[in-house]
């Protein structure tokens, strides 16, 4: 019982703290990416990734498991249909055009819903990180 208790409080220690996230745009090289992330590690909640002047986001939701199939995405009063599909490591992925309203009202807001069915997963950028997913757009926009 000791040994669990220990070993629970050592898996709390080396867990990042909420802090610790933050969003991060990667422009030098294609493709641009913004990644929510603590960074200097793989953990990773979304990813945001595009090849420049494409007008084409490629959305990579790290903790959403069993969100696949066809998807609502949401943004304020915005709203698009498109395939959610199973990626990697249990992630679901998407794409959405940039220049689409639901991606303008999310560039305006900051938050995004993508939802299958009764599964729901919200991305959500702070408004001081707002700039970056705005700049991410211009470059990814044809």
């Amino acid at each position: 019982m000791i040994g669990l208790i220990g070993a629970l409080a050592l898996a709390l220690q080396t867990m990042p703290a909420e802090a610790a996230w933050t969003w991060t745009l990667y422009a030098d090289d294609a493709p641009v990416v913004l990644a929510n992330e603590v960074p200097d590690t793989p953990n990773l909640r979304t990813t945001m990734e595009c090849d420049p002047g494409s007008s084409v986001a490629r959305l990579t939701l790290y903790q959403a498991e069993g969100l696949a199939g066809m998807g609502r995405i949401t943004s304020g009063e915005a709203r698009a249909v498109t395939q959610v599909e199973t990626a990697r490591g249990g992630a679901s992925r998407l794409a959405l055009r940039t220049d689409h309203p639901v991606f303008a009202a999310f560039a305006s807001s900051g938050a995004l819903t993508v939802s299958v069915g009764e599964a729901r997963q919200t991305v959500e950028i702070p408004a001081a990180h707002l700039a970056k997913l705005r700049r991410f757009v211009e470059l990814c926009s044809g």
